[in-house]
């Protein structure tokens, strides 16, 4: 975090020109030139802007000041924007950054959000001006100290609570965040009957639905990685569901179920369909694949004897699919260079390569995975 000196140092119409004329340059090269007016300042400053290009691209154009610890904890700007809330009016908890606060305030007509931090809530109001909000107000407040007074009513609560202990390790379960949502939710619930609660990409959908029974609740992903897990405590559920942003969603109650798969044929299939990671955390894979592939391992891979349409996640090409036998695949691939995926199998990537006397490279597109009691190796094309 910024020191408060600091701040008034970059606010500062010479040091808000040195940073934009630097915009562009190697944050070193700029941190050692003696021409930059409080260069270390600059140069950090300069390097979270260019980050913030492809994650905050709002805050980027408009060249807001980025604390760096704030910035690392911040959701993108296009996870934010997901959540499907809207209304006329949100108390965001825990504002920080205020990522989450600008996604809402396209959504709702008036948001107050709540950062603790008196600097963090100076910081993020200016940068809320740079950017031209003004439908959400930001107030130097705990959630604790908010709700213990009289705020009136709201269409929805947000939060996002701090995931780090005091001593800075990673915390997953709800009770050991702050601010302590299930400690506060009978006075969240006088204020409002919708919550909506960012959880760690960690945490686990059976528990989600375990404190909050009739709720609605998404993993969501972003290139194939899990960013968040949100639960929507609304009422309208129990529903779970998975969401690989820019590709498309699917849902299930809970209690949905699917028959088992066909016997697998390793002569039939085409085409091999690794599932996005958000279908795998929220246990969805045979629900999806159920309608789209011919046969499938339970929270692995799929297999179609023709090309499969809508699938979230990647559709690969199978050039031969046989069973794994060490000896036997090593003759044939040894020394070629090979890309690896794996489901369900028990060797890490780097033993496999050991193994079967593989190098890192692109000749060979290998996939591993077990059915049943059998393991098995795919080549793809």
């Amino acid at each position: 975090m910024i020191t408060a000196e600091e701040y008034d140092v970059l606010c500062r119409d010479e040091l808000r020109k040195a940073v934009a004329a630097a915009r562009g340059r190697d944050p070193l090269e700029v941190a050692l030139d003696r021409t930059v007016p409080r260069a270390r300042l600059v140069a950090t400053q300069v390097k979270y802007l260019a980050r913030a290009e492809r994650k905050l691209p709002t805050y980027a154009a408009a060249q807001c000041i980025l604390p760096p610890r704030a910035f690392e904890q911040a959701s993108s700007e296009a996870a934010a924007a997901h959540k499907e809330i809207s209304g006329e009016s949100v108390l965001d908890l825990t504002c920080g950054l205020g990522v989450d606060s600008l996604a809402l305030s396209r959504r709702f007509r008036r948001v107050v959000a709540l950062e603790r931090d008196p600097l963090l809530a100076r910081i993020t109001t200016d940068n809320f001006a740079r950017m031209g909000i003004t439908n959400v107000e930001i107030l130097p407040t705990s959630a604790e100290e908010y709700l213990a007074g009289n705020p009136g009513h709201f269409d929805w609560v947000y939060a996002d609570p701090d995931r780090r202990s005091a001593e800075g390790r990673k915390q997953v379960r709800l009770e050991a965040c702050s601010p302590d949502i299930l400690a506060l939710k009978p006075r969240i619930d006088r204020i409002c009957e919708r919550l909506c609660l960012k959880n760690s990409p960690l945490f686990d959908v059976d528990e989600a639905l375990r404190l909050f029974p009739r709720s609605r609740v998404e993993v969501v992903s972003l290139g194939n990685e899990c960013k968040e897990v949100i639960v929507y405590a609304d009422g309208a559920g129990p529903s779970i569901m998975a969401t690989a942003l820019g590709t498309g969603s699917f849902a299930a109650r809970p209690d949905t179920s699917v028959s088992e798969a066909p016997e697998f044929d390793p002569t039939r299939y085409g085409w091999l369909i690794v599932p996005d990671v958000a279908l795998q955390k929220a246990r969805l894979v045979r629900l999806h694949l159920a309608g789209k592939a011919d046969c499938w391992s339970d929270n692995s891979f799929g297999f179609a004897v023709e090309r499969p349409l809508d699938v979230i996640g990647r559709v690969l090409e199978i050039e031969e699919i046989q069973p794994f036998d060490p000896k036997k695949l090593k003759h044939q691939w040894k020394g070629h260079g090979a890309e690896i995926l794996k489901r369900d199998f028990p060797l890490r990537p780097e033993e496999l390569m050991r193994r079967l006397g593989l190098r890192p490279g692109n000749e060979l597109r290998l996939a591993f995975t077990k059915i049943g009691n059998d393991f098995w190796a795919i080549r793809l094309k």
